[in-house]
Parts: structure tokens; C-alpha cells; sequence
């Protein structure tokens, strides 16, 4: 993780009830490429929210904890520091602004903080006061209205009623963990006269009541009922008072041996809970998220409030996925093209040593994709990625075609060139010329052919050269006066031979690199389709993991609703667990050679084309 925050930053501000990202604190979320646990803290104002988010950072001080009944944080503001736990992994702290501030008198607007918190977070802390009664669920009303405040699935306006309930269903699924944290508690912990636990207490308190039809009971049942329906964890602390009233302004600066036994213990027990159990952020599907990836979401949803339109799951993910799958293409391009810069400065080079650096490297940049890829569903990215490393390796293959052919060139010019100079001097013009010529020729070629590090056109080159200098031989072999006219023609046949065996040498030269081209170009194929397999039943498990877990949490809810005697809500409940079986089932069936091979098919078309067009250059150099 980069350099440890400071300070908080104002992440989301709030200005005359609008919200917008602070760009600097995204950029600094950008630079964190590790996995992010997320940890929310909301409540009313004037709470002590933020005392319990300075002790998670491990800091005496940072998130204004205040001493007036003004309330000091507006907005949400961010703090992310390295975990404390969890090796490679990034805490980041969410303070939000107290809810129900009588300067704002805009219940919208904390609802969308609250909202925010809820979808930006991976533990969310409900932080009150006193006790767990009636009139502290009626202050959490926000929670029952969350099916207005965000959606699961994109749909159009006409059908966004008749999916509420499902979506209302699907909460569970990617919702954050849930804790109660009741400040400034002082009543003994007791039902029935026993001693019940903190999480038991919780509970109680979120019992229903029967007695639906009665319009008292719908509004007490209500928040309880969205709480248990959405949070699949619930957690309690009660926090006794830290310390006297009359200290109470001063706890940034008080030390912990000033403080309530009793009250430290609670928080250490808190803070424990939260460094284990608070797992990674994800988004919908099951992906984890890094610091990089919250930012795209924070941008997103804040953008989306900022419109008046409705924070969607479904479109956030695609949206993230967008930007990171195409910053994932350029990724991976670049750790090819970097990967080849060693190959690329020895031309000319031979094939296998290109084609073997190419499989190497190509790996690499698949896998440079994939680390940052996510949610590619149908492999555009990644045939994107394949495109452009395949152009990049044709281009590569071209210079070292240029490059070979280069160096040929220059080494038979050197070779020969003393045979040039013999022929402007006459030398071959006087009788018994040309076996002095061919002499010599022979000689440069077999110099030629015993030249190392000549690459992969050398054949070819050999072969143009000699058609080259066909008439030229042809020239002093008539001009040669000692030669009878059977035994220019015996000569003249040889020559052909000759010519006729080079064009074999470099016709089989060519064949033996468009076999091993297109030999690369299925295993770069191969390589890519095992990558996103795995890629893809990677998802899959964390789609079936988010998918179980929400079905655990359903079927733990629909028992405690039996035995409370309320069968017709375990009833309905039943009717959300069949849809999650089937969902999960259809999840475990995916087929992905059926929906990616397609989209990657036509990756050996840029080699292809490459040949043919190689083919004809050769073609139209011979004058066919």
C-alpha cells in the first residue's frame, strides 16, 4: 500500500444538500491496488461516531470528534490506512455525517448519505445512544426506505414495481455486515430475569410483533423487518460512558488510563470484530475490489445521486468494469510490448527464439489482463488484448523480416563484392573467364551460407541474389571463347539446377515459418482460453459464494420465523430461497468454451492475412 494517510480527507462533500467526489481524495484511492476492507460508521449527529473510527485507524485523533452540539463532519470523509490484521490488504474508514442535523432540515439528502455508506461499505456501524427502543428504530427509518434510495437491476421505469420485491430479496446478497453500537449505555442487560448477551439483546429488540393488519404494528415491524431482511450479519456492542459528563468535550486529548475500565474493554472487543470479521469490499457479482475500483464506485454513485436518478448495483459494475477492463487491455499491451523489447533488440533473430519469447510473454500479458480484469463476460476485453499483442507480434515479425533481410543484403554485397570489381576490371572477359566467375561466385555463396546470425529471410535472399546475377553469369558464360557451344548448354543446365534447388531451400524456408507462425498463433489461443476459463470459474465461485451466503442468511430468517409463529412471512421467505437455489444453479451450469471461443476465433485471422500478404509481395517480386 502506498504511503499511510495523514489525515482524513473529505471523500464525498455535501454542499447545500449536494453531493460530489473530491478529486483528491479518489486519486488517492486510485493509488491503492490492494484489496480494501471498507468500514462505514453512521448515526445522528452528536454521537461520538467519530471517536470509534479514530480507534480503528489506531490514531488518538483525526476525524473531528467535536465538543458543541454543531455538528463537525459534512459529507462523508475517508481515512485509509494500512490493516492491521490482514497482510496486503487496506482499511478504509468512512465517516459520515450525523444524521437528522437540525441545520440541514433535508431528511433526502441524509437518506442518500446513509444510502452511500450502505453501498460503499463492507461492515457498516449504526452508532446511537442509550438504548435499543422504539423510538431508536423509528430514527433508523432510512433503512426502510432503501428499495427508493437503490436498485439491484437496471430496468425501465414501468417495470421497476413489480420487481421491488425481488430486488427487496436480493439485498442480502450485497449488503454489508451490520453493527449495532449503542453508546452511553447504562441498563442491565437482562430478559426474564436472565442475563443475556449483547448480540441477544439485539435481537429482542429486532423481534416482530403479529398483528399485521393493524397499521401501529406494519410501522413497528417494519424497520425491524428490513434490518433482519437485509443485513445478513448483526453484531451489538453497548458502550458504558467513557468517562464523567463533564469530560466528555475533551476525549480526543484524554488518555486511556482516564478512561471507563468497562468502556475500553467494549471497544477493544469492537475493534477486534472489525479487523477479523469485516471481509473485503465487493460489488455485485462477488468481485473484491481494490482501492482503484472503489473510486470508479464512489464516482459512480455519487454522480448517479447528483442527477436525481437511483443508484444501481448492476450498472455500477458495468461501469466499473468498463474503465478497468480497458485500462486492463493497455495493461496488458504494454507488459507484451515490454516483455519483447529484449528479443526485439537482437534482430535479426531466429523464429523459434521470437515465437518461444512471443508464448513467454504473451502469458504474461494475459495474465497482467486478468489480475485487473473483471466481469468480461463475453471476452470482448480480452479479444481486444489479443488483437492488438497479435498485430504487435506480426509487426515484430515484419522487422525481423526487415531486419534479415537488411543484414542478407549487406552480407552478400561484402561477399560479392570483389567478384563486382574482377568483372569491371575484364577479368572475366578473356577465355576460361567463367570458371574463374563461377569460381568466385561459389566461393561468396558458401561464405554466405556459412555466416551466422543472418535470420530468417536467408534463404530467400540467397535466391533473389541468384536471379540477380542469373544474367550476369548467363553474360560471361556466352562471352566465354574457350567453351564449345555443348558445353555452354551442359553449363547453362547447371545453372538452372542450381537456381531450381535454392528455390526449394527458401520454398521450404517459408513453409517451415508459416507453420511455426501459425502453430504460435494457437497456442497464443489455447493460452488465452485456459486464462479465462479460469478467470471465469474463478467469478463463478464468488458468484456461488455471494449467492450461498445470502441463502444461508434466508434460511436462518425463515427458521427464526417459524418458530416465532410467523408462517406466512416463512412462507413468502420460501418463495425468495426457490429463486436463489435456481439462480445459483444456473451459476453452476454456465458453460464458458460456448460463450468465449466465439469471441476469440477469429484471433489467427492477423496471421493469416499476414501470410497472404507475404505471398503475394514474393509473387508480384517475381513478376507473376
Amino acid at each position: 500500500m502506498p504511503r499511510p494517510m495523514p489525515a482524513p480527507l473529505c471523500l464525498v462533500e455535501n454542499v447545500d444538500g449536494k453531493l460530489s467526489a473530491r478529486e483528491d481524495a479518489l486519486r488517492v484511492l486510485r493509488t491503492i491496488r490492494e484489496p480494501v476492507v471498507v468500514v462505514a460508521v453512521v448515526g445522528l449527529y452528536r454521537t461520538g461516531k467519530s471517536y470509534l473510527m479514530n480507534r480503528l485507524a489506531g490514531r488518538p485523533s483525526g476525524f473531528a470528534l467535536g465538543s458543541t452540539i454543531e455538528s463537525k463532519t459534512k459529507g462523508i470523509w475517508m481515512w485509509c490506512v494500512p490493516h492491521p490484521q490482514k497482510s496486503g490488504h487496506a482499511l478504509v474508514l468512512l465517516d459520515t455525517e450525523g444524521l437528522g442535523d437540525v441545520d440541514k432540515g433535508d431528511s433526502k439528502n441524509d437518506a442518500w448519505i446513509f444510502s452511500l455508506a450502505i453501498l460503499l461499505s463492507s461492515t457498516l456501524v449504526y452508532n446511537s445512544r442509550g438504548t435499543i427502543d422504539n423510538q431508536a428504530l423509528e430514527k433508523l427509518h432510512y433503512v426502510s426506505e432503501l428499495t427508493e434510495q437503490i436498485k439491484v437491476k437496471s430496468t425501465s421505469a414501468s417495470a421497476m414495481e413489480d420487481e421491488d420485491e425481488e430486488e427487496d430479496a436480493q439485498f442480502v446478497q450485497f449488503f454489508p455486515k451490520f453493527i449495532w453500537a449503542v453508546r452511553d449505555f447504562t441498563l442491565e442487560r437482562k430478559l426474564d430475569g436472565k442475563d443475556v448477551s449483547e448480540d441477544e439483546y439485539l435481537d429482542f429488540a429486532l423481534q416482530l410483533k403479529k398483528g399485521e393488519s393493524n397499521k401501529a404494528m406494519v410501522s413497528y415491524n417494519l424497520p425491524r423487518q428490513c434490518i433482519r431482511n437485509y443485513f445478513p450479519t448483526r453484531k451489538c456492542f453497548t458502550f458504558p460512558f467513557p468517562t464523567a459528563p463533564e469530560n466528555m468535550t475533551r476525549l480526543e486529548s484524554m488518555s486511556q488510563d482516564e478512561l471507563s475500565p468497562e468502556f475500553l474493554d467494549v471497544t477493544n472487543r469492537f475493534m477486534q470484530y472489525v479487523f477479523k470479521e469485516s471481509r473485503v469490499k465487493t460489488a455485485k457479482g462477488g468481485h473484491e475490489l481494490t482501492g482503484t475500483l472503489l473510486s470508479h464506485l464512489v464516482q459512480t454513485y455519487v454522480s448517479t445521486i447528483a442527477s436525481g436518478r437511483v443508484p444501481c448495483l448492476e450498472n455500477a459494475v458495468v461501469a466499473m468494469a468498463q474503465i478497468e477492463n480497458q485500462a486492463a487491455v493497455q495493461e496488458g499491451l504494454d507488459a507484451y510490448m515490454k516483455g519483447m523489447e529484449q528479443v526485439q533488440s537482437s534482430f535479426p533473430a531466429e523464429l523459434k527464439a521470437i515465437t518461444s519469447r512471443h508464448q513467454q510473454v504473451n502469458t504474461m500479458a494475459i495474465q497482467a489482463f486478468m489480475n485487473r480484469s473483471f466481469n468480461d463476460k463475453d471476452g470482448t476485453y480480452l479479444k481486444l488484448l489479443s488483437d492488438a499483442v497479435d498485430k504487435e507480434y506480426v509487426e515484430l515479425l515484419q522487422q525481423n523480416e526487415d531486419a534479415s533481410e537488411k543484414t542478407c543484403r549487406k552480407l552478400l554485397s561484402e561477399l560479392y563484392a570483389e567478384v563486382v570489381k574482377k568483372h569491371q576490371d575484364g577479368i572475366y572477359a578473356t577465355p576460361g573467364g567463367y570458371e574463374v566467375y563461377r569460381a568466385d561466385r561459389d566461393r561468396a555463396v558458401a561464405q554466405y551460407r556459412s555466416a551466422s546470425n543472418k535470420g530468417v529471410r536467408a534463404e530467400e535472399m540467397l535466391e533473389e541474389f541468384l536471379n540477380e546475377k542469373c544474367a550476369e553469369g548467363n553474360s560471361i558464360l556466352q562471352a566465354d571463347k574457350k567453351l564449345s557451344e555443348s558445353e555452354k548448354k551442359v553449363h547453362e543446365e547447371r545453372e538452372k539446377a542450381v537456381l531450381m534447388e535454392q528455390n526449394m531451400k527458401a520454398e521450404a524456408e517459408k513453409c517451415q515459418e508459416m507453420e511455426k507462425t501459425l502453430e504460435a498463433a494457437q497456442q497464443s489461443q489455447k493460452e488465452r482460453l485456459k486464462q479465462m476459463e479460469e478467470k471465469m470459474a474463478e467469478e463463478s465461485k464468488k458468484r456461488e459464494k455471494e449467492m450461498q451466503l445470502a441463502l444461508e442468511s434466508k434460511l436462518n430468517e425463515q427458521k427464526e420465523l417459524i418458530n416465532k409463529g410467523f408462517e406466512e412471512k416463512a412462507l413468502f421467505m420460501r418463495q425468495e430461497i426457490d429463486e436463489l437455489k435456481k439462480k445459483k444453479e444456473e451459476n453452476s451450469a454456465f458453460s464458458f468454451k460456448d460463450f468465449i471461443v466465439p469471441a476469440l476465433q477469429t484471433g489467427s485471422e492477423i496471421f493469416s492475412n499476414f501470410l497472404q500478404y507475404k505471398t503475394m509481395k514474393k509473387a508480384i517480386k517475381r513478376g507473376y
